[in-house]
């Protein structure tokens, strides 16, 4: 038995332990934050009626505390560093909070997730503050399994907490709407606001279910209202991806999307999504894995980013993204496609292009296109919803994140990218695309250039890892080559093979649940070797993502969103 005495002395020498003898000065500071290029992001706004306008104006304002919940869920010390930063005006002050702010914590997503500010763990807590930072994965794992069912499920939920009862030092679960009312109870009075206003019945209905959420936790129907939302403004608000818990890939982070839809972008690839049980039945994979009988039709958005906060907009930011995660809804309902339109254009812009110069042959150059690096994405985003999700193993109903746990994100993006490339190419094939020479090379340069941008993000996060494992095994089966003068190109002969050999494997990894298979992929795969170590060294005078500045957003609510 623990007292919280013990602990607490545990823990002191950890959170004020130095990282080094010295860290980064105000202007190594504003170097390291350069790697984010500032970028203003705009949308049209004036389609929206007035009572549009006026919810609109509300649920931005829901931002800043969404903002403050991730903080919180990122590291047990983050919000009183926020404030301790955001009022140091020296100018080390200045350089320290702006990092800090893109990173939502002091330690850099870039570079190893090391912290470049003082009396902070030397790197990020794996359990974020999702758990106790002095858990251990044993210490976890046995308490589940002396738990009855139903309070085993609460311990292993997206939408509870693990924290030490102050009197026992014993392990519990507090669920979300209590761990963090300070911030869910206004955000749900401006969603219930912003309801009001609304004309449109279908936001009006999700708002409305989404804010009894956030005080209950019941998600499962304000998603399946999500799915059904058709309305000019598309907002995605609530707690959704894992990849913060690197211990088991349980817990759900807040994150908030406030987009206005682009109409003529969404008819145009709407139809995409009535292929997807076509290509599910032509997976390379053997056929009692095969879901011959996906959810409903899975809706594909094109927005206009005016606003994310929260786990939605720190380091890397989100080009796209499937949701919800809920596999009961997904079985039912299917998932929506979000594709943010003028965020993957500034990143195309701003990143790739200046890549492609570096990274590929002369030759291959001229393929890069908006169009492939576009279509790519929304491919990425539909084959998340193909493939195994509910699995039997052993004879065990269960889940492929729940039998992959800390490797999931991981495997689960990998697969997502190449089952994207497959899919591009079946729809060639199949004529559901125009196809040709022009068109396989185009898609196959553009993913290989792509593959630079997400490899610098680095191989401790999700899809930095998920790409340095698509990438080496394409190299090794001849389907990428290195020129000597140390360019890449696609060795058009072999590619398709190898894109149709690796996810089999990994489409087979999930539907096996093996755990031990992904591990040994990854150990294997899953790092920068030196051949591309040195190209990515020559990429370092180009910025590695864009840092967003929500101009819209802030004309709309002036001195409301700034940190």
């Amino acid at each position: 038995m623990r007292t919280v005495f013990p602990i607490f002395f545990f823990l002191m020498p950890l959170l004020s332990a130095p990282v080094s003898a010295a860290y980064p000065n105000a202007a190594q500071l504003r170097q390291m934050a350069a790697k984010f290029a500032p970028t203003p992001l705009t949308a049209d706004t004036s389609r929206l009626n007035a009572g549009d306008m006026a919810a609109l104006k509300k649920l931005l304002e829901i931002g800043p505390l969404i903002d403050r919940i991730f903080l919180d869920q990122l590291w047990s010390g983050n919000t009183a560093m926020y404030g301790k930063l955001r009022d140091d005006k020296s100018d080390l002050g200045r350089a320290r909070f702006h990092l800090f702010w893109i990173s939502k914590g002091p330690w850099s997503d870039l570079d190893g997730h090391k912290a470049f500010l003082p009396g902070v763990p030397e790197r990020k807590l794996q359990g974020a503050n999702f758990y106790p930072d002095d858990m251990t994965k044993a210490e976890f794992e046995t308490w589940v399994a002396h738990l009855p069912p139903e309070k085993a499920k609460e311990a292993t939920s997206f939408f509870t907490v693990i924290r030490r009862d102050p009197a026992t030092g014993h392990l519990r679960a507090i669920p979300y709407y209590d761990e963090y009312q300070r911030y869910l109870k206004p955000a749900a009075k401006l969603l219930r606001e912003a309801a009001a206003l609304t004309t449109n019945a279908s936001l009006k209905h999700f708002l409305e279910l989404r804010a009894a959420a956030f005080l209950d936790d019941n998600y499962r129907p304000s998603d399946i209202a999500w799915m059904d939302i058709d309305a000019p403004i598309d907002i995605t608000i609530g707690p959704y991806e894992t990849y913060n818990d690197e211990l088991f890939g349980y817990k759900a982070a807040f994150e908030s999307y406030i987009c206005l839809r682009d109409e003529e972008e969404t008819k145009k690839v709407a139809s995409f999504s009535s292929h997807l049980q076509d290509v599910e039945n032509h997976l390379p994979l053997e056929p009692r894995y095969l879901n011959h009988k996906l959810g409903a039709l899975m809706p594909i958005r094109v927005v206009n980013e005016i606003q994310s906060s929260g786990d939605g907009n720190h380091g890397v930011q989100t080009a796209a993204f499937n949701l919800p995660n809920d596999e009961v809804v997904v079985q039912q309902k299917g998932s929506k496609k979000v594709m943010l339109k003028n965020v993957q254009h500034a990143k195309f812009d701003s990143i790739l292009v200046p890549i492609s110069k570096d990274v590929l042959t002369p030759a291959a150059q001229p393929e890069l296109n908006f169009d492939w690096f576009f279509t790519h994405i929304l491919a990425h985003e539909l084959s998340h919803g193909i493939g195994p999700h509910e699995i039997e193993v052993n004879g065990r109903k269960t889940s492929v994140r729940l039998e992959l746990k800390d490797l999931y994100s991981t495997i689960e993006e990998a697969k997502a990218d190449i089952t994207g490339l497959y899919m591009l190419q079946y729809f060639f094939d199949s004529g559901i695309l125009p196809g040709g020479e022009k068109a396989e090379h185009g898609l196959y340069t553009t993913f290989l250039a792509s593959a630079f941008r997400t490899l610098r993000f680095g191989t401790l996060e999700a899809h930095g890892r998920g790409m340095a494992l698509q990438f080496n095994y394409l190299m090794d089966h001849d389907a990428f080559r290195a020129t000597r003068d140390g360019r890449f190109e696609v060795n058009y002969a072999e590619v398709k093979q190898g894109v149709r050999d690796l996810t089999h494997e990994l489409l087979t990894i999930e539907a096996r649940g093996d755990y031990s298979g992904a591990k040994s992929l990854l150990d294997k795969l899953g790092v920068v070797r030196p051949q591309v170590q040195q190209a990515l060294d020559r990429l370092s005078r180009i910025p590695v993502d864009i840092e967003p500045e929500f101009v819209t957003a802030n004309q709309l609510v002036p001195d409301k969103l700034n940190p």
